[in-house]
């Protein structure tokens, strides 16, 4: 089961898509939450590398308002910088004291070995103590392993020697071994404004959409398709498969989207990335989630506009013709229309390809 989430208010957004889960079957009132956040550097959300502290905030209040009061929040920043520095700079310090929860920095945790198959891997005591796991990856690609989302986000509870050593061994076996591991509860994907190609921000996609699932490779495979990648391409997520992490995203998953009718409306302001592909895009009233995948599927595909003119996408369009290619059921009537509300990029890449 996954829940998307469509809105501009990231806290209710996240409280809804909870609400609409089936997270209550695995939480009891007493247990202990840890809440694992990407905070790889430190800045803020809207540069599309950093977990929004209002998406946590949501899950804060879900959880208390389900008796669930013992609440931490763990994070490790990536090798060579500050996790306390991006606790401060992404908004946490405040958060923490607005709930009165904790902020652990694995950094300064004891961590223990465990063993997978043919991998020993350090992980930090925090991370395998908690009663319950909540991650809270955000949805953007990388720039050596395609995607970042669920879990390569467990990369954040292991010692940054372990992280050193991931990387000589590759990177995806191990990363696929660390999620048989560490036991996650829960998935919130922050997707309100991931970055397009560097796990460090800097070009953001606003998407404006919080998915939740218990099960993080099918998360992962269907975060893949919206970016415009297939499952198998990406390294981890096809070794978790085979490891027995999850199961794919297929049509016989079932799918719950809210407030599909309140998607927000793309704005150009809001997205600086798109200003690469405006030249081949006509635009009008597009929501964010259906033309943030067009631009993912632009980047993926460097290519120029079709020779039938711009791509069309857009509310505006609804009960139009053309003779071109529009992307999103609201262009439906087009000669060549990608269906979707929205799209995935994966099927945009196929028919521009």
């Amino acid at each position: 089961m996954i829940v998307v989430s469509y809105g501009a208010d990231i806290v209710k957004s996240t409280y809804e898509a909870l609400s609409a889960s089936d997270i209550s079957l695995y939480l009891r009132s007493g247990m202990s939450v840890s809440i694992k956040p990407n905070l790889v550097v430190p800045c803020p959300a809207y540069d599309g590398a950093t977990t929004h502290p209002e998406v946590v905030e949501g899950l804060i209040l879900y959880l208390k308002d389900y008796g669930v009061s013992k609440i931490k929040i763990i994070e490790s920043s990536w090798v060579g910088d500050s996790t306390k520095r991006a606790f401060t700079y992404c908004g946490y310090d405040d958060l923490s004291g607005k709930y009165g929860i904790a902020l652990i920095d694995l950094k300064r945790d004891s961590f223990s070995t465990h063993r997978y198959g043919n991998y020993d891997i350090a992980i930090c005591n925090e991370a395998m103590n908690t009663d319950f796991l909540i991650n809270v990856p955000v949805l953007k690609a990388h720039c050596q392993t395609k995607l970042t989302c669920c879990m390569k986000n467990l990369k954040g509870c292991i010692p940054d020697s372990e992280k050193r050593r991931f990387h000589t061994l590759a990177i995806h076996k191990p990363v696929a071994a660390l999620n048989m591991l560490i036991k996650t509860g829960y998935n919130v994907v922050d997707g309100v404004c991931g970055d397009l190609s560097f796990e460090e921000g800097g070009n953001p996609v606003v998407s404006n959409r919080i998915l939740v699932s218990r099960d993080s490779l099918l998360l992962d495979s269907y975060c893949a398709e919206l970016i415009g990648y297939r499952p198998d391409e990406i390294g981890y997520i096809a070794y978790g498969r085979q490891y027995g992490v999850g199961e794919y995203y297929s049509d016989a998953t079932e799918l719950v989207e809210l407030n599909s009718h309140a998607k927000p409306v793309f704005n150009a302001k809001s997205c600086r990335v798109s200003e690469r592909y405006s030249g081949m895009i006509d635009e009008d009233a597009a929501c964010s989630a259906c033309y943030s995948s067009l631009i993912y599927a632009l980047h993926r595909l460097e290519k120029k506009p079709p020779r039938s003119g711009k791509i069309s996408i857009g509310q505006g369009f609804s009960g139009k013709r053309g003779a071109g290619i529009g992307v999103g059921n609201c262009t439906s009537g087009f000669t060549k229309n990608v269906a979707g509300c929205p799209p995935k990029a994966t099927d945009i890449m196929r028919e521009l390809g």
